[in-house]
């Protein structure tokens, strides 16, 4: 049975009907305790989803929703280690990486986290050197995906925590600039290089890694590639060709999706970035959204609350996208990191039943920090035709003391939640007509005391398992990523057809025709 033909889904299209002329400001104004019903709270996290078109009756629909499509079993089939994972024939035990409850091989995660400690603690000692005798002052990862976003989205957030004396790159894009523009920053006597692939066989990891290891032997020396290179993949032995030392090369498992990936080895810039003690926070946070995430009632659970909200925006309300908006520069790395997490996952339109879905699932996913985006994309958001939910993050404490900065930050993230839910009268805007507005708008809040990695554990843990319990309900697998892999398969011919003295007929004409006017201009 299809997804909009089971019995929950056609009373939430009946609900939806009844309950289509309100305004989410009328509800604010019939219920002076609309905030109070309509959040909640975990630690030093608030979650408000009061500004949504809902009443109660829409939240006790949903939930309704959820037992139907069997959340609770399916989370708790992944926290077991069963392979959920169908396509791929593979569990996705990412939680397991920091601290899960089950054990799941947790002592070779453990050896992996000791050996990993260890590192940081030569490096940032001084113990271990570069070729030339000097300490390492610069940390470049080479990886793309997951095995990059989220290394750089939490070194990114997490600016207040940097140890001094290193300073940390990214290189992601096969793009030749990226590479030199970052490699024209270094000295190559004080760059440690990361290659994170999983099988270290990533097209575009792999020939950035070989350029900065050409460029690294051209100032240093062959001697030098076995001491300013690390790996962290599954793969042992091409890293040794590639001139790895085996002790340099740290475990990744087929078990760890790349989007997930940041909590395992590949989180090793962060730890050389923040520090062993922050990283192992971060993890903390991330384990504590875990337990709560397994054990808390659906109707107080955050990460299932979050998803439901979603669903009912983006399913009964028709809306196709999510902004997401942080006022705070330091997460300026995250509505990035979250279009991957979201869209890889649940950008798809074939059921684990192999059926094609009729419904829309993921959202377009993009965003901005405030005050930036105000100034860029926020038109769109109060006045579009179509209304674009939105999830404002706020931190109440900054890491600065420029209180009259701040002050105005969170006074612009709180007048825009209120502006996107109640609008403006014609009257308001004085007989204008280009100023009013409509309201009515959807829009979740997170707020967070501070911005420390334990916090941002429990951020990302609960956006993934928001994902994850929304594909659920799609009855989507979350884990897969096939139409990235099939473009990769066809970038890899057309390379070799490239190189070709002649075109191969078999392509369509408007690549031939792109081809050709390529080959024109490059001779």
């Amino acid at each position: 049975m299809k997804l909009s033909e089971t019995p929950a889904w056609k009373v939430l299209q009946e609900h939806k009907i009844k309950i289509s002329n309100l305004h989410s400001f009328n509800l604010f104004q019939e219920d002076p305790i609309r905030f109070e019903q309509f959040s909640l709270k975990f630690k030093s996290l608030l979650f408000d989803f009061s500004k949504n078109r809902i009443t109660q009756r829409t939240l006790d629909l949903l939930l309704i929703l959820s037992s139907e499509r069997r959340v609770e079993e399916y989370r708790d089939s992944m926290f077991k280690g069963r392979k959920i994972n169908k396509t791929e024939n593979q569990a996705a035990l990412h939680t397991e990486l920091r601290g899960g409850a089950n054990g799941i091989h947790s002592e070779k995660i453990q050896k992996a986290l000791l050996k990993i400690e260890a590192f940081v603690s030569a490096i940032t000692s001084g113990r271990k050197v570069g070729a030339t005798g000097e300490k390492f002052t610069d940390i470049i990862n080479i990886g793309i995906g997951g095995s990059s976003l989220g290394p750089q989205m939490a070194i990114t957030a997490l600016k207040a925590f940097h140890q001094k004396g290193i300073r940390p790159h990214f290189v992601s894009n096969i793009d030749g600039h990226h590479l030199l523009e970052t490699l024209e920053k270094l000295e190559a006597s004080t760059s440690l290089f990361i290659i994170a692939s999983k099988t270290f066989s990533t097209k575009e990891t792999i020939t950035n890694a070989e350029s900065a290891r050409s460029w690294v032997i051209n100032k240093l020396g062959k001697h030098s590639v076995s001491k300013h290179f690390v790996a962290i993949s599954e793969d042992t032995i091409n890293p040794i060709k590639f001139g790895i030392s085996p002790t340099s090369i740290f475990p990744i498992w087929e078990w760890v999706g790349g989007r997930y990936s940041l909590w395992s080895s590949i989180g090793l810039s962060i730890a050389l970035t923040i520090g062993m003690d922050n990283f192992r926070s971060l993890l903390k946070g991330g384990n504590e959204m875990d337990i709560h995430f397994r054990t808390a009632p659906m109707a107080q659970n955050l990460p299932i609350v979050l998803a439901l909200i979603g669903i009912w925006n983006i399913n009964f309300q028709n809306l196709k996208s999510l902004a997401i908006l942080p006022y705070d520069q330091r997460l300026e790395k995250f509505p990035a990191y979250l279009q991957q997490l979201d869209m890889e996952s649940n950008g798809k339109s074939i059921s684990l039943n192999k059926e094609d879905i009729d419904i829309m699932t993921a959202p377009i996913v993009f965003g901005e920090p405030g005050t930036n985006g105000q100034h860029a994309f926020y038109q769109s958001l109060h006045q579009s035709p179509e209304a674009i939910p939105a999830d404002f993050i706020i931190i109440s404490n900054p890491a600065h003391s420029m209180k009259t900065h701040h002050d105005q930050l969170l006074a612009n993230a709180l007048a825009q939640t209120k502006a996107l839910m109640q609008g403006q009268t014609l009257e308001e805007a004085k007989g204008n007509i280009n100023f009013k507005l409509s309201g009515n708008r959807p829009s979740n809040t997170i707020l967070i005391k501070t911005l420390d990695p334990i916090s941002l554990g429990r951020l990302i843990a609960l956006y993934e398992h928001k994902i994850f319990v929304q594909g659920i309900i799609w009855g989507i697998n979350s884990f897969d990523q096939c139409g990235v892999e099939f473009g990769k398969q066809i970038a890899s011919n057309l390379e070799k057809n490239m190189r070709l003295p002649e075109l191969s007929l078999s392509l369509d004409s408007s690549t031939i025709g792109l081809m050709k006017q390529i080959r024109k201009w490059q001779n």
